[in-house]
């Protein structure tokens, strides 16, 4: 091959791609504030989101804190109900219903979730709306980073990172509020008698808040939700998503007003860029549908303020789907939803059905290994059984254990218990039994227990009668 045949690949390729660095430094990004109907909906679901996880901690029930996650005790206390570790086939489960919802909502609205409720989002508003209110509009921390320092820079810099640090502080402690008391958190903390782990933990929360929300922001969205990576695979051709109205928009360019501005060759777009302006993760959705958008609206907003200034229509970007930008109608019922709707209502039935049958009480039967059965000197057959009874119940009950399925058997020990709210009771049996009543050397035998005080708090395990085989 001659040199002249070879191809210079700077001339093919775009700069942009050519000049990719993969550890390039982050370029900070200065939002603009802007105001508008769809910034108006993120307040009612932002704020609930906030007063729900600042609050809830704080309620108590029947004596306890309404939910709590206590882990040195194995109890997940969540409203009425005490769930422990044996439970936690229904966190499972719940968890699958709520990855399920959020595909069905991503299939239908594209990523809402990220936009006005994801944590991220909410908490990310928060510390931009003070910064904001400690250094000014986005010219003016654009100007005041340029600037050297002095003490109006100090004091605007240290009123935003302590207020920042405030909002990370609350956070971290109601986090740790979940899973320790948190009165007796905020006693500790405020007479400086916390354990260390009290005080690590909330330690870290605050600085994982500070950081993520303060410094990092949309590099989380970006680079380590998965969320944004897997969303494409969801999405189909009658998703709505925050889309810009090429043909509408293009050409862009500045216009005179009083001409119109069709004659001038030019789309509704003046390319103001007020839309790069107040996007938290600074992409110009003119380009297309990028994974960093997280659906927010924010340039939604912006330009329909642009487009009310030049007496244009509204929608030049607007929550459309891709046949609609074609032309189209967006179809709604489409086998996907369907069929996710149809399975989220299946899921959903049965995880009710498990909460409302649930009995809080569990009980083990164990036989005993070492010696398969015991021959009494008047013939009779025993076998012993190790029952671990576990009382997930908050309250105190006496238990009574009754046998089934051999009618002759006969159980000997104690067979009334009172076992504490999370305590577990092992409990030595034998059962008792003529072989000539046995018509196999393996026969099933039922145990179970019930309290005296709430006959609703029963339940039966399974075991096994051992006779000779001859």
């Amino acid at each position: 091959m001659h040199d002249e045949d070879l191809i210079d690949i700077t001339e093919v390729a775009p700069a942009e791609v050519a000049e990719v660095d993969l550890y390039q430094r982050r370029e900070k990004i200065y939002t603009r504030k802007i105001e508008g109907f769809y910034q108006r909906i993120r307040l009612f679901t932002g704020w609930p989101l906030l007063l729900g996880y600042f609050s809830i901690p704080w309620f108590n029930l029947d004596g306890r804190q309404m939910v709590l996650f206590d882990l040195p005790t194995r109890k997940f206390h969540v409203f009425s109900l005490t769930f422990w570790p044996q439970d936690f086939s229904l966190l499972a489960f719940l968890l699958i219903i709520a990855a399920f919802s959020l595909f069905a909502v991503t299939v239908v609205a594209g990523r809402v979730w990220c936009g006005y409720t994801c944590p991220q989002t909410v908490w990310t508003s928060i510390f931009m709306w003070l910064e904001q209110s400690s250094e000014g509009s986005r010219n003016q921390r654009i100007r005041l980073d340029k600037q050297p320092w002095s003490m109006n820079k100090l004091l605007r810099k240290l009123a935003k990172h302590g207020s920042w640090l405030v909002v990370a502080f609350a956070t971290g402690l109601t986090f740790i509020g979940y899973f320790y008391p948190i009165r007796d958190l905020v006693w500790e903390l405020a007479t400086l008698s916390a354990g260390q782990w009290q005080i690590a933990w909330t330690v870290f929360f605050t600085s994982a808040t500070y950081i993520n929300a303060g410094w990092m922001r949309e590099q989380i969205c970006t680079y380590m939700c998965p969320y944004a990576r897997f969303q494409s695979v969801m999405f189909d051709r009658d998703s709505l998503i925050v889309s810009y109205d090429s043909k509408r928009g293009e050409t862009r360019g500045s216009r005179k007003r009083h001409l119109e501005h069709r004659q001038q060759g030019l789309g509704d777009c003046i390319d103001c860029e007020l839309c790069v302006q107040v996007c938290p993760t600074g992409i110009d959705i003119r380009d297309g549908l990028q994974f960093e958008c997280i659906g927010c609206a924010l340039c939604l907003d912006a330009c329909n303020s642009v487009m009310d200034k030049m007496e244009y229509p509204r929608g030049l970007i607007r929550y459309t789907s891709e046949h609609q930008l074609e032309g189209g109608s967006t179809h709604w019922l489409r086998p996907r939803i369907i069929g996710y709707l149809a399975v989220l209502s299946i899921m959903i039935g049965v995880f009710i059905y498990n909460i409302a049958t649930r009995v809080p009480v569990e009980l083990t039967v164990i036989r005993d290994r070492n010696q398969l059965y015991v021959t009494t000197d008047n013939g009779q057959i025993d076998n012993i059984y190790t029952l671990q009874l576990l009382n997930m119940d908050n309250d105190m009950h006496l238990f009574r254990i009754g046998i089934s399925g051999i009618e002759s058997a006969l159980l000997i020990g104690e067979t009334r218990y009172l076992v504490n709210s999370g305590e577990v009771r092992s409990i030595t049996l034998r059962v008792r039994i003529d072989p000539e009543e046995l018509d196999s050397p393996s026969t099933r035998l039922d145990f179970e227990i019930a309290a005296d005080d709430m006959p609703a708090l029963r339940t039966t395990s399974e075991s096994r009668f051992l006779r000779p085989s001859n």
